[in-house]
């Protein structure tokens, strides 16, 4: 039999299932394609926030991802929480001999705003990963983070997007989610570009969205599309995965990975 495509996801785990490791996997199992891990960070977290968060050492990073690509082999990496200037420079340094393409979701808070990444690592992701990256999917408050441009409308996202494109990414991913309006993304390698949009869906439970994003682009990427197509499919997929979010806990629910599934529609 044919094996499928092999993704790995290079992240922190999120104990209550919405983000992190869990919603890669989960996405990657749903859009047809063979996801495995790397674990940055435990974090002890729920629909409320993060209530701890303890990054792995460096030595063992390195043998999760070793132990993968050395037997297994990958065809598309993902990479979310790093924690770490030591953890980002370690990744970077693995991804770069892998020779695969890379989807670089730069975390740097969580849903409910509580730190991911800590400020001493985010030169080491500037200079070491994001020049790594086939995709860079920054959401607004992390290009605030990473280059100082605050964008207020959907007219600075190009802005947003020359400023982390210096930065060395193929490709940057703006995720305007968080603009009044629809829900539009823009997407370009500083010749290139597509905006693209989809309705806003009056739903709270979006824990896990970044994630999930990030993770079916990894998806697409590895089943060979471009990354133009790559990204369209998979923010059709978000799109419907947002759509289908529901209550979990006493604050934010997740993102439902498997709204296709449980259509009966097959992964695309």
């Amino acid at each position: 039999m044919n094996s499928p495509p092999r993704v790995l996801t290079v992240a922190g785990s999120d104990s209550g299932g919405g983000a992190g490791i869990q919603a890669d996997l989960k996405t990657m199992l749903a859009l047809g394609v063979h996801g495995m891990s790397v674990i940055t960070a435990v974090t002890a977290q729920n629909s409320v926030g993060v209530q701890g968060a303890w990054e792995l050492p460096v030595a063992a990073v390195r043998a999760q991802y070793r132990a993968v690509v050395d037997d297994i082999g990958v065809d598309a990496v993902k990479t979310g929480m790093l924690a770490s200037a030591e953890l980002v420079e370690e990744v970077a340094e693995l991804i770069a001999g892998t020779g695969v393409p890379v989807v670089v979701d730069p975390v740097g808070v969580s849903k409910h705003g509580d730190p991911l990444l800590a400020a001493s690592a985010l030169e080491s992701v500037r200079t070491g990963l994001l020049p790594l990256a086939t995709v860079a999917t920054p959401n607004l408050d992390e290009v605030a983070q990473l280059t100082g441009v605050h964008v207020e409308s959907e007219a600075g996202l190009r802005r947003a997007a020359a400023a982390v494109l210096s930065y060395g990414p193929r490709w940057v991913l703006i995720k305007g989610g968080h603009l009044p309006g629809e829900a539009v993304d823009l997407l370009t390698d500083g010749t290139e570009e597509h905006l693209l949009r989809a309705p806003r869906h009056a739903n709270r439970h979006t824990h896990g969205t970044g994630c999930t994003l990030a993770s079916a682009i990894a998806a697409q990427l590895a089943k060979g599309r471009s990354v133009p197509e790559a990204v369209t499919a998979a923010k059709e997929y978000v799109t419907g995965a947002i759509a289908a979010g529901f209550a979990l806990g006493a604050g934010i629910g997740p993102v439902d990975h498997g709204w296709r599934l449980s259509r009966g529609t097959p992964a695309a």
